[in-house]
């Protein structure tokens, strides 16, 4: 396999609407082409599918060498509240005018298509604290970059980590130590816990991401 992400892939993630860089999205399609081959991946925050072309392209690869592979990605695509009217990163364009209401779902779904990952990423649709709820299944690769507001991220870690296997990776978006440079609840809320847990530890790290390990349990056991 090409220790790049496909040129044709790139181009279509470059294209898609979102807030990952290029560098931290490499970073993503490396460890996710890594892991895939060891069981399937989560995304919790899809927004219009930026990371989910980066994790799609891992998965095909993972595929195409002899090993199906999976990426799920859960979003209720009503915009977290960073992309509310009124905030920085409000966007009129993915506003249902019918109900007034951010709908990514749509551009989501064409963006995967466009780049032709559907048998590689599968959408789910509703709220994470509903899905994870309902999750059992173990996961090789764990990326939480939903809400970044206090109680979205609290419940994120209360409800994902624990389904990372034992070696699996957990990748956090938007990790900011510094207050000046960024939101603080995934670094409070999430980075910091996982840590604090004794079951993960750090591995590598790209502008905000940050990609831990599960050195200590197994999937279903608490992180806490």
């Amino acid at each position: 396999m090409p220790d790049t992400m496909p040129s044709d892939l790139l181009e279509h993630a470059r294209r898609a609407k979102g807030f990952m860089p290029e560098d931290e999205g490499d970073l993503l399609y490396r460890v996710a082409r890594e892991r895939l081959p060891h069981g399937p991946a989560l995304e919790v925050g899809t927004y219009c599918g930026k990371s989910g072309i980066y994790l799609g392209a891992a998965a095909r690869e993972v595929t195409a060498a002899g090993t199906p592979a999976t990426v799920f990605t859960v979003d209720h695509h009503r915009g977290s509240e960073e992309n509310q009217a009124g905030w920085e990163h409000h966007d009129t364009t993915v506003v249902d005018q019918e109900f007034g209401l951010m709908d990514t779902l749509g551009q989501f779904r064409k963006n995967i298509a466009r780049a032709g990952l559907e048998d590689h990423v599968v959408a789910i649709v509703g709220q994470s604290t509903t899905v994870a709820a309902h999750w059992r299944t173990p996961l090789s690769l764990l990326f939480i970059d939903g809400g970044h507001g206090e109680q979205p991220a609290r419940d994120d870690f209360l409800g994902w980590p624990r389904w990372v296997d034992a070696g699996g990776y957990l990748a956090i978006h938007d990790v900011f130590p510094d207050p000046a440079e960024g939101g603080r609840p995934p670094y409070e809320l999430i980075y910091l816990p996982a840590l604090a847990s004794g079951q993960f530890t750090e591995i590598d790290a790209v502008g905000s991401m940050r990609i831990l390990q599960r050195t200590s349990g197994v999937a279903g056991d608490p992180v806490r």
